[in-house]
């Protein structure tokens, strides 16, 4: 699956937002390396700490369904306004940890504001030194 088809499944995702609070939506759609393909997107709650993001809602859909190895995700997000977000939104912390529970520092993130603009990085790049507690 090319970029351009990853990043039109995340946008798909984040149109099911449910992001009442932030009025930030974020959709996310992981492939996997059999080329299955989850997606997830971000639901809030009032109580903020139950809130979970759309990266990990797409990795935990996959986990849930015996799948474990992935080979890239793409993120989107922006204002709930915004049909086509108008800027990049990078994983938070907690996602690159969940991500990093599953992917090798060259796990592929692609971060778009359309299935034409976007950015591919890999993990080690936003998550450098990273935790494994594997490696001890």
């Amino acid at each position: 699956m090319n970029n351009g088809e990853l990043i039109k499944l995340a946008l798909g995702a984040r149109e099911k937002a449910y992001s009442p609070y932030s009025g930030f939506r974020v959709g996310a759609a992981l492939l996997c390396k059999n080329g299955k393909v989850f997606t997830g997107c971000n639901i809030e709650n009032s109580g903020f700490s139950a809130t979970n993001c759309a990266e990990r809602t797409a990795i935990f859909k996959a986990v849930s369904e015996g799948e474990t190895e992935f080979e890239k995700i793409a993120v989107v997000g922006g204002k709930a306004e915004d049909i086509i977000p108008s800027d990049y939104c990078a994983p938070c912390g907690i996602c690159r940890q969940v991500m990093r529970e599953f992917c090798d520092g060259g796990f592929e993130i692609i971060i778009a504001k359309n299935e034409t603009e976007y950015k591919s990085v890999t993990l080690g790049e936003l998550l450098p030194m990273s935790f494994d507690v594997r490696e001890f």
